[in-house]
């Protein structure tokens, strides 16, 4: 019987399909359409989602796909033109932008590698759940089939059938006023030129209305840019034909319309040419008011909507499967309670809520800019504390069961040539427990919890030693040294146990393995 059905092959569907394959899950994944759609939707990717891509094993190739954001010039009407620069060099990545064709194009390839392709032509037609299976009628070039898996997971975007088929509300509402979106090529006057990775934001207020408006992101592309714009300086009646998501039936706007709008906005307006592309949309901010019905999930889009603002809407999504994979792994594999999965919702919806909140407020404030945040939009902070599964917070430590945990560089591991950073010893599917050591005497108790623990999860455990300790390499544990002190400064004397998907699960004693069990054992249910 097949374990995991994945419906929709965008950047979300793919990222799910890929996940599992390297938790040791073989899905089947079906995309409606034919062929992958043109239109540049995603651009950005934050510095957490080129993390999990880094885990994912596709952080090069998408770095070689796209190019960095920097910066974004600010050009309001009656002020002065202002570059706006935001410095990441302290995270292991800083702002991308890669185009959503691209993004589809090298996770799709990654999954090809495992010998798994999207079964295009095929769409979901009705789904039934009975007895822990769920029946999924399918239709596609081969006429009706029907499918019985263990799980369904809709990826299937804003309009997704999943969600409908599950009858779950999407509540929300739409944005008044329709937008523009082209993909072209912008040729800019003398001295008016953006460096490369530079985004233009031109803003021309108006009175008692939403403001004229003329962005455009740069593509990696030479002259190649999306460029977004209201399409008119009058809202939308609700329900109007103008469809949520950039995808529309309407006809997109001609180059004509493009330039008028560049021409009104900006003092010196480039000349806009070579549309490839253009649609007109309305902006939606709608939550799914539940994630789950039984076996079947839905995530990205399809359960969350919101204006662009920032450009998370990609990444949150990629992050909803990040977090979902490992878990439906871990059950599917009998290692843990199906109780696991309800952490999904639990953890994943709060931070679509956040999103939402975020980006409305910001577009509301669009005339109004300010000095950005600077990790605003790195979806950093992201965290789940407080959630089911993790630990409690406790003491007044920074870093706490439910934050991500941070790379940290300058760590030595016998026979290998180089520095390594934390990052490269946390990559892949299993739990890792971190604990610092000072003695041959600490390592006895680790290898007898790294052999114990092993047995009944994919689990590995990492001692970290002071530099130049010379302790004897230990059995079943990955002994470093940390020449820097980089683990002691951020963590004191503490063991963390992270999850597979880079965020603490349980901080504590190095010495307290009871404690570490007693908590696996409350999320995960029973193991093994």
């Amino acid at each position: 019987m097949l374990e995991v059905l994945v419906v929709g092959a965008g950047p979300v569907g793919l990222a799910l399909a890929c996940e599992l394959v390297r938790h040791g899950i073989r899905p089947r994944i079906i995309e409606a359409h034919l062929a992958p759609l043109p239109f540049c939707r995603a651009i950005g990717v934050t510095s957490r989602t080129l993390e999990v891509y880094e885990d994912m094993g596709v952080a090069r190739q998408m770095i070689d796909a796209g190019l960095w954001l920097t910066a974004t010039r600010l050009a309001v009407t009656g002020q002065p033109v202002r570059d706006l620069a935001t410095d990441l060099s302290d995270l292991p990545y800083a702002a991308l932008g890669v185009p959503q064709g691209e993004t589809e194009r090298v996770l799709a390839e990654h999954l090809s590698r495992f010998g798994i392709t999207v079964e295009r032509g095929v769409r979901l037609t009705s789904l039934t759940q009975e007895g822990g299976i769920v029946r999924a009628d399918l239709e596609g070039p081969g006429g009706a089939e029907v499918a019985h898996t263990r799980y369904v997971v809709g990826c299937d975007g804003a309009h997704s059938s999943v969600r409908h088929l599950l009858d779950i509300p999407f509540e929300g509402e739409a944005w008044p006023y329709p937008f523009m979106l082209g993909d072209v090529r912008l040729d800019w006057p003398e001295g008016e030129e953006l460096p490369r990775g530079v985004a233009l934001r031109a803003i021309r207020p108006l009175e008692d209305q939403a403001p004229d408006m003329f962005i455009a992101i740069p593509l990696p592309e030479h002259g190649r840019y999306r460029v977004s714009m209201l399409e008119s300086e009058t809202p939308v009646a609700p329900g109007e034909g103008v469809a949520h998501g950039i995808q529309s039936e309407q006809a997109g706007p001609s180059l004509a319309d493009i330039q008028q709008v560049a021409d009104r906005v900006l003092a010196r307006p480039p000349v806009v040419s070579d549309l490839r592309w253009s649609s007109r949309f309305r902006i939606s901010m709608r939550l799914a008011v539940r994630y789950r019905e039984g076996q079947v999930f839905i995530a990205g889009d399809a359960c969350h909507i919101h204006p662009p603002t920032g450009g998370q809407g990609m990444n949150t999504g990629i992050q909803d499967a990040y977090n979902l994979a490992w878990k439906l792994a871990l059950v599917l594999k009998g290692r843990a309670a199906p109780t696991l999965l309800d952490s999904y919702e639990a953890e994943r919806q709060p931070v679509a809520e956040g999103v939402i909140a975020q980006t409305i407020k910001e577009s509301m404030a669009i005339d109004r800019p300010k000095a950005p945040d600077r990790l605003a939009h790195t979806q950093m902070r992201v965290s789940y504390r407080g959630t089911p599964a993790v630990a409690p917070v406790t003491g007044d430590a920074t870093l706490q069961p439910g934050d991500r945990m941070p790379d940290l560089a300058g760590l030595k591991r016998r026979g290998v040539g180089f520095p390594l950073r934390l990052f490269d010893l946390l990559k892949g599917p299993e739990h890792v427990l971190l604990a610092p050591v000072g003695m041959a005497e600490d390592l006895a108790p680790l290898e007898a919890e790294a052999a114990a623990l092993g047995d009944r999860l994919p689990f590995r455990l990492i001692a970290l030693a002071p530099a130049d300790s010379a302790l004897p390499d230990p059995f079943g544990v990955t002994l470093v040294e940390d020449t820097e002190s980089a683990y002691r400064t951020m963590a004191g004397c503490a063991a963390i146990l992270v999850r597979p998907d880079g965020y603490i699960a349980w901080r504590g004693a190095p010495s307290d393995a009871a404690g570490r069990a007693t908590f696996l054992e409350s999320v995960l249910g029973r193991i093994g």
